[in-house]
């Protein structure tokens, strides 16, 4: 388990490059003064930013097969502040990563990193994901974004036999994966988290197209 922000860099500084390391520092800094002007993180979060956002972030990247991910889409929904999307995308640059984010300042501040870092291989999605339209993903990624059923329903057209979902949870993971119909459920299991012993992440791989329980799909 990752105790300080010491252990959070070395931790990430194992999954990537040098180079990579300079795009998250500038992010982090970036990050920084941004939240003076909007509220991206709780501003509690910003003296433990490596941990809660950076590491807590790129430890999506070891439930992923690394070596399908070569020009593969990573698609982050609501990506918000840029975690995980932009790190991933920091860390990752051979990956397609789209960003999908309806608020406009959001937007914009997504925008603007993704020119900062250079990274060319990443997009904002600036609508909301019921009207989104293109190509199936290989990995989706979400924090914060939607209870874990309604979260797949409206993702369920983008994933294929081959999609790889990981999704940060707090404490409620086991519960929300319990909630979900016997098809769904299957799909999926519950790894701790490696920055919150509190937290967990939802780890699964294939279609969720389909029924889920209470709901329909559309």
């Amino acid at each position: 388990m990752i105790a300080d922000e010491q252990q959070a860099r070395a931790f990430v500084a194992e999954r990537c490059d040098a180079s990579a390391m300079e795009r998250l520092g500038t992010l982090v800094d970036a990050l920084r003064e941004e939240n003076q002007r909007q509220n991206l993180v709780s501003a509690a979060s910003l003296a433990h930013v490596w941990q809660r956002h950076i590491a807590d972030s790129a430890q999506l990247l070891d439930h992923v097969p690394r070596g399908t991910l070569g020009g593969a889409l990573w698609m982050d929904l609501g990506a918000g502040a840029g975690f995980p999307g932009l790190v991933i995308a920091a860390m990752c640059p051979e990956v397609r990563v789209l960003l999908v984010e309806s608020r406009k300042r959001r937007i914009e501040w997504l925008d603007s990193m993704i020119d900062r870092l250079l990274l060319s291989g990443c997009s904002v999605a600036g609508k909301r994901l019921e009207v989104l339209e293109g190509p199936p993903a290989r990995v989706i990624s979400a924090r914060a974004f939607a209870p874990l059923d309604k979260l797949l329903r409206l993702s369920a057209r983008f994933s294929t036999a081959d999609t790889c979902w990981v999704l940060p949870k707090g404490r409620s993971a086991a519960l929300e994966l319990q909630g979900l119909s016997g098809k769904w459920q299957k799909l999926f299991h519950v790894e701790q988290s490696v920055t919150d012993p509190e937290a967990a992440i939802l780890v699964g791989r294939g279609t969720v197209k389909g029924q889920g329980k209470g709901s329909s799909a559309k």
